[in-house]
């Protein structure tokens, strides 16, 4: 089976490297790509969130893992790559959250995305709320340790 997935925008923003935390007030610009049409953001400042789908362009095939301590950190236990978030994945498929401030013709502005300047994007979905669990989540002791500076 082939999947081809098209480019349907790309990231603008100061962050140059994929580093671990503080993308919290990182604002970025995401500019259709030339072959979008405009009219794909119509409407689109009706939502306050929006969900980045993002492909990771920047890891190296020789970088992907299936396992290991997150952010390499040893205190941490050992863990697939399906839980954990990190960009070194079998697809490097990224996803965030991220807080819509504006919209311009072909461009809108976000802030918390954690992808680099010049990140392709592959899809933009508007954030539903009826979409978030139904159920109480839960996640491991360490997950709040790791995660505790990367919104800062």
């Amino acid at each position: 089976m082939e999947i081809t997935l098209k480019l349907i925008a790309t990231t603008s923003n100061l962050r140059k490297e994929a580093t671990d935390d503080y993308w919290g007030t990182v604002i970025t610009e995401i500019t259709l790509a030339d072959d979008i049409p405009t009219e794909a953001f119509e409407r689109i400042e009706d939502f306050s969130h929006l969900e980045v789908i993002y492909y990771f362009d920047k890891v190296a095939d020789d970088k992907i893992v299936f396992s290991g301590h997150p952010r390499g950190n040893p205190d941490y236990p050992l863990m697939g790559i399906f839980c954990q978030r990190k960009k070194d994945r079998p697809n490097k498929i990224g996803l965030c959250t991220v807080e819509l401030l504006a919209h311009n013709g072909r461009t809108i502005i976000v802030k918390g995305l954690d992808a680099i300047d010049g990140t392709p994007v592959l899809d933009i979905k508007p954030f539903f709320k009826e979409f978030q669990p139904h159920t109480e989540t839960q996640q491991p002791a360490w997950v709040a340790d790791l995660m505790k500076d990367y919104w800062k």
